[in-house]
């Protein structure tokens, strides 16, 4: 029987509530939504902007996939939440389709939400898995 495999790091951006960067169970390992902040100094503002916003996110997941010893090759699946989806829905996107090779995209799910930690614009998850 598989034991589930609580994983914190400390080179990945203090979380802002009670959790986990990742739950791992049978090679199936469970991200974190991650926040734009700056990992080495949570208590600067976030950037301003959904682009850059973006890129702190994806920055801050790959950091956590690095500590995990896999890359966003490893990412089966995401989740997207926008505070202002009909504003930053094309831009989000802009970013977030450099990170990932065109015929890889993990599928994905997006949505409008009323309000994130620390008043971001965005916040992603992720699900991946060990080969």
């Amino acid at each position: 029987m598989s034991t589930i495999i609580f994983h914190n790091f400390s080179k990945a951006p203090t979380p802002v509530a009670p959790f986990s960067h990742a739950a791992e169970f049978d090679g199936w390992i469970q991200l974190t939504g991650q926040m734009p902040t700056d990992p080495k100094d949570d208590s600067r503002p976030l950037e301003e902007g959904i682009e850059k916003q973006t890129q702190q996110v994806m920055d801050n997941l790959i950091i956590v996939l690095t500590e995990l010893d896999l890359t966003l090759e490893n990412v089966f699946s995401c989740r997207v939440y926008l505070t202002e989806f009909e504003r930053d829905y094309k831009a989000m996107n802009a970013v977030y389709k450099l990170y990932f090779q065109r015929d890889r995209l993990p599928a994905r799910t997006c949505v409008g939400v009323t309000a994130l930690a620390r008043k971001a614009l965005v916040e992603i998850d992720m699900v991946a898995r060990r080969p």
